[in-house]
This record gives C-alpha cells, structure tokens and sequence, in this order.
C-alpha cells in the first residue's frame, strides 16, 4: 500500500502502508531476511530501513493525490501521510529487529541507514541519550537526505544558476554540516536535473508520466548547458563533501533519447539471439517522429 504513494513506491496516488500493521510487519520481516542473507557479505555498507516516507512535512508540498493520480480511487482512500512520531517509533523498532541476535543478526560494522522523510531538522533529538549523544543503545545509524533541485524550486529557490548556486551553498550546505553533529549524513540522491536545464518550469520535476511535456524547442546552447551542468555539479559536490557521502542518481526520465532493442524467436525460443553492444547514430535530417 505504498509508504510515499509516488510513481516509484508501488502504487501511484495510494499511501496506506503505515496505516496496515500487517504490511508494516512484513516490512520488518524483509528486513530481517535482508540482514541474515547479507549481513555478513564484505561489500555490504549497510541497510536503509525504507525509502522515501512521505511524511506530514512532504505531503503538501509534494501533492500526491494529485500528482500521481490513483487507477483504483476506492483503493485509495484513506490514503495520508505519516506521521514523524510513528515513523521515529518504526525506526527504533527496525534497528532492534535488523541488530538482534535471533532476528536479523546485522553485525554493528553494517549501518542501519534511515531516511529524513524530507525532513532533516526533524532528527536532532533522534536516538539521542541524556547527554545528548547517540543513545549507547543503538550504535553505527547513518541519516540518509535525499536533495534535488526540483524540491529546492518546489521551495522558492529561483530559477536561475544564480539562485540554484545561492541555494546550494546557503541552504545545502550548512544544512548538511549542522546535521552531521548528530549523524554521519549521505545525500543518498541528488543529480543535476533543473528547470533551467530543460527549457520549462517543470513544476517541481513533474514530467511525462503526470502531464509535463518539457520544452518543444531548446533554450540553452549546448554550451550553455555544459557549463550550467558543470556550475550546479560543483557547488553540489562541494555542499555534500560536508557529510560522509553521496549517490548520483543517474535515471533520466524528462529528456534524453530512449533506444529499445527487441529480438524476436521466430522458431519460438528454439533459438537465441546474442550481441555484445549496437551503434545508435541519430540522423540530424529527419524529424524526431
């Protein structure tokens, strides 16, 4: 039932999971598999309890049920956000369940990795003891933010490289510095997408999936959009070396050239088709349809 009810949490325009306490504890008995199958694989840094919670701070903000409207409206009801005292309570549930011996057994060298539900001055009292430090209980727990552009616009920053550069270094920035005296601190997503770089407000990252075309003609030189690119990715990298950690998020959904390759098994899967890497050469000549 979705604990964000965006396009990636399983069931667009439906967000009931924290509501449903069966579902709630099948998340925690994912979670104890996760850490017995993987616990003690050396490539393993860590488990993230759940992704994304659209929480009471998000939820207006990133206008669900409108955004990504629900096929099934009946199935949606009741949908809402999550509160940030349960979601602190599952939190401190999961980190017992994933650590202890005969449940999930992760080994104190794993992290468990928790996400801010977009709200990352929500957690300075979070797991913390009498003396304001980590409580003795809960040991090797990393904050996970995720930061784009489109919920800085979302936010007022303006639309321009100056106002994206400005917001990186005096909202990002010291944000996650400050953050980092109470946890160590990955911005587990971020890229480069911005409003600017597409030629259109996209209305905080909206795109074709829920009525957001894009531009039809480009605005930025090639070279205007490299350098755009190259400013946002330094002030970014910059911001997030002030924690322990970043991911690039890589996906391109708004722009870019999609290429499908299909084979078809005419003798009906008696035969295979094997091929190590094809050439996509666009023809400047041709309209795009």
């Amino acid at each position: 039932m979705s604990q964000n009810g965006f396009d990636n949490g399983g069931i667009s325009g439906v967000c009931k999971w924290a509501q449903l306490p069966d579902e709630v504890e099948f998340v925690l008995s994912v979670l104890e598999r996760l850490a017995k199958r993987y616990g003690h694989r050396q490539a393993l840094m860590g488990i993230e309890i759940i992704n994304e919670p659209n929480t009471t701070t998000s939820w207006p903000m990133m206008n669900v049920t409108e955004r990504y409207k629900a096929v099934d409206p009946e199935l949606a009801e009741g949908t809402g956000p999550i509160g940030f005292d349960w979601l602190k309570d599952f939190y401190v549930t999961a980190y017992h369940r994933l650590r202890d011996a005969d449940k999930g057994a992760l080994p104190a060298d794993k992290a468990v990795v928790f996400h801010d539900g977009f709200d990352i001055e929500q957690w300075k009292d979070f797991m913390r003891g009498d003396d304001g430090k980590l409580a003795p209980e809960f040991e090797n727990v990393v904050l996970d933010t995720h930061q784009y552009f489109m919920a800085a616009e979302m936010m007022g920053c303006p639309q321009t490289v100056e106002g994206y550069d400005d917001f990186v270094r005096n909202t990002y920035a010291p944000m996650i510095a400050e953050m980092s005296e109470y946890f160590p601190v990955i911005v587990g997503e971020w890229c480069l997408f911005n409003s600017v770089g597409c030629g259109v407000d996209t209305h905080g990252g909206q795109s074709v999936l829920n009525g957001e075309e894009g531009a039809q003609a480009e605005t930025l030189t090639a070279e205007q959009k490299r350098s755009l690119y190259q400013g946002v990715a330094e002030s970014q990298l910059a911001a997030w070396s002030k924690g322990s950690g970043f991911y690039y998020w890589n996906y391109k959904l708004l722009t870019g050239t999609m290429v499908g390759v299909a084979v078809t098994d005419a003798a009906l899967h008696e035969k295979t088709a094997d091929f190590d890497f094809f050439d996509y050469e666009a023809d400047e000549t041709k309209p795009v349809d």
